[in-house]
């Protein structure tokens, strides 16, 4: 890693699914958030005690361009969304992997037992020239997150 600049970049990553890295433009709903609960305390109105519950996530969203002759990625979210549930739905584990400067991963999110839950494609508009966008949101029991040592020493 570059001693100058420690911090990693946001746009060098890849996303890799069943093995095989799938290239994308975006990807968002990476995220964590405790949630709770508020208790009120017979006899004193001055305030609330606010207690943790669970652990909640947002769906990740994948966004690219449109692949016209299809991929893994989207036959899973073709099987899954078409079959509705006459089929159980298929989970797997996708990964998000943060590169630097020489390729290599330095934090990784992995998302566990993940399945798609929605599909679409950007609107086709005949006046203008924009790439055609395909989105995949994706729901997963649940992430951890793995960080190259070597970053990890810079920041302590």
């Amino acid at each position: 890693m570059d001693s100058n600049n420690p911090y990693p970049v946001g746009f060098y990553f890849e996303l890799s699914f069943k093995g095989q890295d799938a290239a994308f433009k975006e990807v968002s709903g990476l995220s964590k958030e405790l949630s709770l609960e508020e208790v009120t305390c017979g006899g004193e109105n001055r305030f609330k005690y606010r207690l943790p519950t669970v652990t909640s996530t947002k769906n990740i969203v994948l966004k690219r361009a449109l692949i016209p002759e299809g991929s893994p990625l989207v036959d899973w979210c073709a099987s899954s969304l078409d079959e509705g549930l006459a089929n159980p739905i298929e989970v797997h584990d996708v990964s998000v992997n943060l590169l630097d400067e020489e390729g290599k991963v330095s934090v990784k999110w992995t998302f566990y037992n993940a399945y798609p839950v929605k599909y679409s494609v950007s609107d086709l508009k005949s006046q203008e020239s924009e790439i055609v966008m395909e989105s995949m949101e994706l729901a997963y029991t649940y992430f951890e997150v793995a960080q190259d040592t070597s970053i990890a020493d810079l920041f302590s």
